[in-house]
């Protein structure tokens, strides 16, 4: 499958230098030192740690970039060079960033920070904006049991609610390409997301599409494509199986879904999607009998495809980048 790829001494400049530096209970990262130019990051559900594999490095040896756990939700910046998580420890969900390099893991955005008006908590799926300037993330505000979509600085300033409405449920946002909106799951709960948002972070109402077709919900995420055309989710139908599903986008409306598979059986889950070129995306497989998901990639076409490739074994909720 290749070879490993790893180089001493090697650490690219991420967007992030003016984060502070992790404290005791944080991510733990090492020195820098792994080649890392376009693939996947992910963590793995035996560690909760997140790792990197360079598409020439060796999928079975990926690199590791934290060490301590409670790892959930890696997502690469447009360029690559920098990774931001949520990190679960005893004080509550952190936003995390680690070059995708190696080196120092820093803290970008505590739960009950100061900045949180209504205090934030729970803190889960975050995204970089386009420019490396900002992340977009869900997080559960004060009492309220429904999940809000916010907005922070990578130096960690200027928090803002995007989404202060307590009626809705907003899950995994994703941007789009020029920067102006972000697309996510929406619901009347976290269990529930029956519908897409589109949410200017300008000007602008938000606008739902309500008819997902044989979606009944989207199960964990919604990815927007490279050129901002299509959007790809994991739906659940009506067999209770989640399937990778790919829809036009216009005018922030998510139109007509088809499946880009014809993969495994009935039950099978076809998780957590991303773009990896604007004709292929991955997703996670896990069969019937369950085991460990592992990152396989599919090409976009007009009809479902059985034909996939594993790209990663043994992985959770990946990410990918840069897009070209």
């Amino acid at each position: 499958m290749g070879t490993r790829w790893f180089v001493g001494g090697i650490l690219a400049v991420g967007l992030l230098s003016g984060c502070e530096p992790l404290d005791d209970d944080g991510g733990g990262g090492g020195t820098g030192g792994v080649l890392f130019r376009q693939g996947f990051a992910f963590v793995r559900e035996d560690d909760r740690n997140v790792y990197v594999v360079d598409n020439q490095g060796d999928p079975n040896t990926p690199q590791r970039l934290t060490s301590v756990g409670g790892a959930y939700w890696p997502s690469l910046s447009r360029d690559g060079r920098s990774i931001v998580f949520v990190q679960r420890g005893a004080s509550g969900t952190s936003l995390l960033t680690v070059p995708s390099t190696g080196g120092t893991v820093a803290t970008l955005f505590s739960a009950n920070d100061p900045a949180c008006p209504r205090g934030c908590s729970n803190f889960r799926t975050p995204a970089f904006s386009p420019d490396g300037r900002s992340v977009v993330f869900v997080y559960t505000a004060g009492n309220n049991s429904q999940t809000a979509l916010g907005r922070v600085n990578t130096d960690g300033s200027g928090f803002q609610e995007l989404t202060p409405n307590n009626v809705i449920a907003y899950g995994a946002p994703s941007f789009m390409p020029n920067g102006t909106a972000v697309v996510a799951p929406a619901g009347t709960s976290a269990q529930q997301f029956n519908q897409v948002a589109f949410i200017p972070l300008t000007s602008g109402s938000i606008v739902y599409t309500t008819g997902l077709g044989e979606v009944s919900t989207v199960a964990n995420r919604i990815a927007v494509s490279p050129d901002g055309t299509q959007v790809v989710l994991d739906g659940r139908g009506s067999s209770g199986g989640v399937r990778t599903y790919v829809a036009p986008l216009s005018n922030g409306r998510v139109g007509m879904v088809r499946r880009v598979t014809n993969y495994g059986g009935v039950s099978a889950q076809e998780t957590w999607p991303v773009w990896t070129s604007t004709t292929q995306v991955g997703f996670l497989f896990v069969d019937a009998g369950g085991g460990d998901p592992g990152i396989y990639r599919a090409t976009v076409g007009v009809a479902p495809s059985n034909s996939v490739t594993l790209a990663v074994p043994s992985a959770a909720e990946p990410t990918y980048g840069p897009v070209s």
